[in-house]
């Protein structure tokens, strides 16, 4: 499988120092890559190359937005993307060994003759990380819950006909609870 040149950096040809690139990422971006919990997602990611002689510092800063769904009721939202990842990259002479005994999930590793870093993993695993794990619809200015009130009563239904079922066997057990 071909990898779009537009994700590779050739890293031989930069000086050493600071680098900018910038990538405009949106639905077509994820389309290609596995299933998201996200849609019309609009990601800016400016990445920051800081390149020395044996290794190269990446600050990929994610912005954008994307539309996401309450896990509580489902409503659509639309969230911000906005966050920091950075990455080391060292130039080794054995970087598979490195790179299947390294621990530290920020640091990679590449052979010493590369001559291009394929980011495209990177900004496609940086702009999920950038999504809220629990996105909720949050309260108004009466704090207030704006989730869909139709849902949470159904919810609300099920809680207390769970309650309801629950084995008597096992009551017992709930003075355990706070020990």
């Amino acid at each position: 499988m071909s990898v779009p040149r537009e994700f590779e950096i050739a890293f031989v040809g930069l000086k050493s120092g600071i680098t900018e690139f910038d990538y405009e990422l949106g639905e077509e971006f994820f389309d290609a890559e596995h299933p998201v919990d996200f849609e019309n997602c609009q990601a800016n990611v400016k990445l920051s190359l800081d390149k020395h002689s044996d290794f190269m510092q990446l600050k990929f800063e994610v912005g954008g937005k994307a539309a996401v769904q309450c896990i509580r009721c489902g409503n659509p939202l639309d969230v911000t993307l906005w966050d920091d990842f950075i990455i080391i990259v060292k130039m080794v002479d054995n970087p598979t060994e490195m790179n299947e005994t390294n621990d530290d999930p920020d640091v990679f590793f590449i052979a010493k003759n590369e001559t291009h870093l394929n980011i495209k993993d990177w900004l496609f695993e940086f702009i999920q990380l950038s999504i809220p794990t629990h996105p909720e619809c949050g309260e108004d200015e009466k704090g207030e819950t704006k989730c869909n009130k139709d849902v949470l009563k159904m919810l609300e239904g099920f809680k207390d006909n769970q309650e309801q079922n629950e084995n008597p066997i096992w009551k017992g057990l709930d003075k355990f609870k706070d020990n």
